[in-house]
């Protein structure tokens, strides 16, 4: 069974499954999370979701070179959890299956790709309370032992 954050689930609501891939990305005793500001205002940690056909791996890459303008090496699978969460930027209902990474950010190739979000470096304590998603604030919880 996959542990479940957030929302309980709906039975009045109609439920894609969407997977996801996100990382934690630590350098130097600093994490790297995003900020999300146009549709909602949001920090989380970088990634999104696998593209039909992509295997995760390559999502995870292309998803942190997207939204933090990052290049990252050495991706280990941490574990996974869903949450159950209305996506207003697809107008969507989805079951998020969120496999989470940790992964070594090696050089920043460009500013993020994806003009809504806007990547931040702080301390692991500082981002475990600004984080939006209980998922999230639970690997970086156990990554860091905070």
């Amino acid at each position: 069974m996959i542990r479940r954050f957030g929302e309980s689930y709906r039975p009045d609501k109609v439920y894609k499954a969407r997977s996801g891939v996100y990382a934690i990305l630590s350098l130097e005793n600093n994490l790297l999370v995003t900020h999300q500001g146009l549709s909602s205002q949001e920090v989380q940690l970088p990634g999104g979701g696998i593209d039909q056909g992509e295997q995760p791996l390559h999502a995870l890459h292309r998803e942190i070179l997207e939204e933090t303008g990052w290049i990252i090496s050495k991706p280990i699978k941490l574990g996974i959890y869903r949450r159950f969460t209305f996506m207003p930027e697809y107008n969507l209902w989805a079951e998020k299956i969120c496999h989470i990474y940790k992964a070594r950010p090696v050089i920043k190739k460009h500013e993020p790709l994806e003009s809504e979000h806007t990547a931040i470096w702080m301390s692991p304590t500082v981002a475990r309370k600004l984080l939006t998603n209980d998922g999230d604030i639970t690997f970086v919880r156990d990554c860091f032992n905070i």
